[in-house]
């Protein structure tokens, strides 16, 4: 017993020692990195808890408060959206504290790119803190996850139609030909993907035999769509490029594509799961980081999008009152600088991320057959993946025709 406890307090002392050594490492360049790295590490532990909690839970007096105890699933579900909550609130108080930051000097400049031990500290007892809530409030939050979840996506779109533009306006602005060479290679490579993707989907998800209606009305929209940016594009009045319109027809396609993945695994459409109806570990995992590539990235892009709340440029400070040394005038100079990207919006896509994140793990809080056990599958996911991709579609062509119906305006 004595040894036990000595093992016990040498792994505690090491583990703390290591926490000390990560944190001390966490510099302004990685902050983002840092936040991105906090937020994986929540869906690690929403997945490992959705597998392994649920025989716990059911002990828990204010959690299992019915009658009849529910199915196991409910319990992996409510666990789910309990650390989906607590990293909710984590980053929605950050995104709080944080607005109105222009310039370093501000002293929450260094609250968000310091004290990374109380925050970790902050975040898991904010995330146990939620195991102690009644479940009629996670019930509610499941609620607006939903519309929450829908916003993120929203955002997403944004981004995506933000980068493509930036992307082209890039490559012309350089005014050479091979850069205009690059732009019509990039484009007909999209194209032909575009073009092979669908027909893979057409052989996969609409097997001869069997009535998948559905499915062919998603894809041939899908190619309905993808024509449709080709002619708004291309026409004399928008004089647009190609680029963008090649590059969003292969995003619309892919899709469309993970709609008809996500469907049931016994849906008689679904070839392509249609020999295996169990999902082994392997999958889960490539889904879970999918989903943390995909979250990440829209994170750190809408931080630092120029287009989406970017904080006003700080005015120039006057000079001080009082000679400083060169040292001196250096740090002051360095510290007056402006931010580079909202801290309150970046926070802002993480607490939106994570309802997102929640709904993707917990099927949108539903569950068909041994749909309950997989990453972002069942009905309302596909059909949240075919809306957002006619939202895809609807914001392009808006931003194309935009500028012809409203010239006096700037977009």
């Amino acid at each position: 017993m004595w040894a036990a406890s000595c093992l016990a307090s040498c792994c505690a002392a090491c583990a703390c020692d290591a926490c000390r050594t990560v944190v001390s490492g966490i510099s302004r360049r990685s902050a983002r990195i840092a936040y991105c790295g906090l937020f994986a590490l929540s869906l690690i532990v929403s997945w490992i808890l959705r597998e392994v909690a649920a025989p716990l839970m059911e002990k828990i007096p204010w959690i299992n408060s019915f009658h009849t105890t529910p199915n196991r699933e409910w319990f992996e579900t409510d666990a789910v959206l309990r650390v989906s909550l607590g990293n909710f609130l984590f980053f929605t108080i950050l995104a709080i504290l944080m607005i109105g930051v222009k310039n370093q000097k501000d002293p929450r400049d260094s609250m968000h790119h310091g004290g990374w031990m109380m925050k970790i500290i902050c975040w898991c007892l904010m995330v146990i803190f939620m195991f102690f809530l009644p479940n009629g409030i996670i019930s509610f939050y499941e609620t607006i996850s939903k519309f929450g979840s829908g916003l993120f996506l929203l955002v997403q779109v944004v981004l995506l139609l933000d980068f493509v533009h930036s992307w082209n306006d890039k490559w012309v602005g350089y005014d050479e030909q091979f850069w205009y060479v690059a732009l019509l290679v990039v484009s007909l490579v999209c194209y032909v993907a575009t073009f092979a993707f669908n027909g893979l989907l057409f052989h996969f998800f609409t097997p001869s035999g069997r009535d998948c209606g559905l499915n062919t009305f998603f894809i041939v929209m899908t190619l309905i769509l993808i024509f449709g940016f080709a002619v708004v594009t291309l026409h004399p009045s928008v004089g647009g490029s190609i680029l963008p319109a090649s590059v969003l027809s292969l995003y619309c396609t892919y899709l469309c594509y993970s709609a008809l993945a996500s469907e049931p695994r016994d849906y008689e459409c679904n070839g392509l799961h249609k020999h295996s109806k169990a999902v082994s570990s392997g999958t889960l995992a490539l889904g879970l980081l999918t989903t943390v590539l995909s979250v990440v990235y829209s994170a750190v892009r809408a931080g630092s999008s120029t287009t989406l709340l970017s904080p006003p440029s700080s005015p120039r400070a006057g000079k001080p009152l009082l000679p400083l040394d060169k040292v001196d005038e250096e740090e002051e100079k360095e510290r007056s600088k402006p931010v580079s990207y909202s801290y309150s919006f970046f926070h802002l896509i993480f607490s939106l991320a994570s309802m997102y994140s929640a709904m993707l793990l917990t099927g949108w809080s539903t569950s068909v057959g041994e749909s309950g056990k997989l990453v972002d599958v069942g009905w309302p996911s596909v059909w949240v993946r075919i809306v957002t991709g006619w939202a895809t579609a609807a914001l392009f062509i808006w931003s194309q025709v935009a500028p012809i119906l409203f010239p006096d305006r700037e977009f």
